[in-house]
């Protein structure tokens, strides 16, 4: 099984019946992009979220008047690292940032929707995010926080990118996201890297998912001890983020 992200459908999101909202469904399914039309109920969202790639999301008075919905679409959002587009007008739109901060929104359309616009851009986010051209996901797992910090920085800009600090937090974050490397701690207090790496292996769901070790110890003995483990490779923690860039593209290239 090749594990890896297939989220493809596009979310309109309104909280009423709107016209606007069910003629851009029909221009995006024109265009071979898949959508779907749900109401601003969280219940109704949820049955979606496995299948987004993107969320369209139409402002109105009505949203306003339901904020769980909103704090619940930012955390999908950030947690799953959508695209998310804004339709609707200036205070609205003030409204909506005061709850799912800028950098998660990829766009905002006022009314009068350009709807040729905003469908052309939902096809490139879409053709950059899905299939072979979309980023992949890489989950770092690393007591050394410090570290860890620095390595998302670096790779923020290529891939998306997860974070945890132990081995609950990172079968935790594999509950609900899936990911396509695994970069994970060798040394690690109460639970090391091979056991985390055990117990990721033993599950059906997190089995297959590629394993690069992290490890401070460059010396034979404990080369070998890590080589044993049957990692996709091992990194040296003294890399620079250059050849870390090179080696993760390395690896991807190989899987296509």
């Amino acid at each position: 099984m090749d594990y890896t992200i297939e989220a493809r459908k596009v979310v309109i999101i309104s909280a009423t019946d709107s016209f606007l909202a069910k003629s851009l469904m029909t221009k995006l399914e024109g265009e071979r992009i898949p959508a779907e039309f749900v109401h601003a109920d969280i219940q109704e969202i949820e049955r979606f979220t496995e299948e987004m790639c993107m969320v369209i999301l139409f402002m109105s008075e009505e949203m306003e008047a339901t904020p769980e919905t909103t704090v619940y679409l930012k955390d999908i959002v950030q947690d799953k690292e959508l695209g998310l587009i804004l339709i609707g007008d200036e205070d609205q739109y003030e409204q909506i940032r005061k709850v799912i901060p800028e950098q998660f929104i990829t766009e905002w359309f006022k009314r009068p929707v350009d709807i040729d616009r905003l469908v052309k851009n939902a096809r490139t986010y879409v053709d950059e995010n899905t299939g072979e051209k979309r980023k992949k996901t890489i989950l770092i797992v690393d007591d050394d926080i410090t570290y860890m910090r620095t390595v998302y920085e670096w790779l923020k800009g290529t891939y998306h990118v997860g974070m945890a600090a132990n081995g609950v937090q990172a079968i935790s974050y594999l509950a609900k996201n899936k990911a396509d490397l695994i970069l994970l701690d060798y040394e690690m207090p109460i639970a090391n890297g091979p056991q985390v790496l055990s117990m990721l292996k033993n599950d059906s769901e997190t089995g297959q998912i590629p394993v690069m070790f992290l490890t401070g110890h460059g010396d034979k003995k404990s080369v070998l001890s890590v080589v044993s483990l049957s990692p996709v490779d091992y990194l040296l923690k003294t890399i620079d983020k250059e050849t870390l860039l090179q080696k993760l593209q390395t690896f991807f290239a190989g899987r296509r």
